[in-house]
């Protein structure tokens, strides 16, 4: 594992490798209150990366509140917006995987994901991009890294994810602190390499499963801090039975690994 001190010396000097087309893949659910303002960040903030060429693909899964309309109304104003409806929810996994499997077939190079609802604030996506221009292959969002943090949460929501990630870390024994994290960025050679499309996590267990694939598979995984801070409109999506397939996948994915 690298961390974010190595990740910036290597950006600030004259290697900073080439990337081609960079999408970034937005999965919502009900998130009429923030979408307007959260695309209008982030396209701010991939405007301020000197990208060849930037799209952002929002997955909706048919959102009641009308979250896709006003996507696509925005789209006039910034045409790099794409919204892609399913007609059901499927769980966040199987969002992610429809948005970058879209995004692949389109020529991307480098892919982003992260939530809608400002828990990921859009101003650190020029870090995450860095870290690939820099040669990571990953560059995780990190909550967990000195530097990093929460903000907004109480004790048990904190008990629970930094928990979690430990949990995950240690039966796993992988060297990522934050294996929960959903912030990321990533070579789309990466996403050809661990074949998303056969990951069994269909909730917040999908980004340990992402991570500990691209780990095994002998990628440069760098953590990049970051303050997560909890959302200010909406409802968040986790539950205990989001909670409970993490719990139950991780063992799964170390009898995988030494199997």
């Amino acid at each position: 594992m690298i961390r974010d001190e190595q990740a910036r010396g290597a950006a600030s000097g004259t290697d900073r490798q080439a990337i081609g087309p960079v999408w970034l893949v937005l999965p919502t659910y009900q998130e009429i209150e923030n979408i307007e303002p959260a695309l209008r960040a982030i396209h701010a903030a991939l405007t301020s990366c000197d990208l060849p060429e930037f799209w952002i693909v929002v997955v909706d899964d048919s959102s009641p509140d009308g979250t896709a309309e006003r996507a696509r109304a925005l789209s006039a104003e910034l045409p790099q917006v794409q919204v892609l409806v399913r007609p059901q929810r499927q769980g966040l996994g199987r969002a992610y995987v429809h948005g970058f499997t879209h995004a692949v077939s389109h020529g991307a190079d480098v892919l982003l994901q992260m939530d809608a609802d400002f828990s990921h604030d859009p101003a650190d996506i020029p870090r995450l991009v860095a870290a690939v221009r820099a040669g990571a292959d990953m560059a995780i969002g990190s909550r967990y890294t000195p530097g990093g943090g929460v903000a907004n949460w109480g004790l048990s929501r904190r008990l629970l994810s930094r928990g979690g990630s430990v949990y995950a870390r240690l039966v796993l024994g992988l060297d990522v602190a934050d294996l929960t994290g959903g912030f990321k960025c990533f070579r789309a050679s990466v996403l050809q390499a661990i074949e998303p499309e056969t990951i069994e996590a269909q909730g917040y267990a999908f980004q340990i499963e992402v991570t500990n694939r691209a780990v095994r598979a002998g990628f440069r995984v760098v953590e990049v801090p970051i303050v997560f801070r909890d959302r200010e409109h909406g409802q968040s999506k986790m539950n205990a039975r989001i909670a409970a397939e993490a719990l139950l996948l991780v063992p799964r994915l170390r009898r995988k690994a030494r199997g």
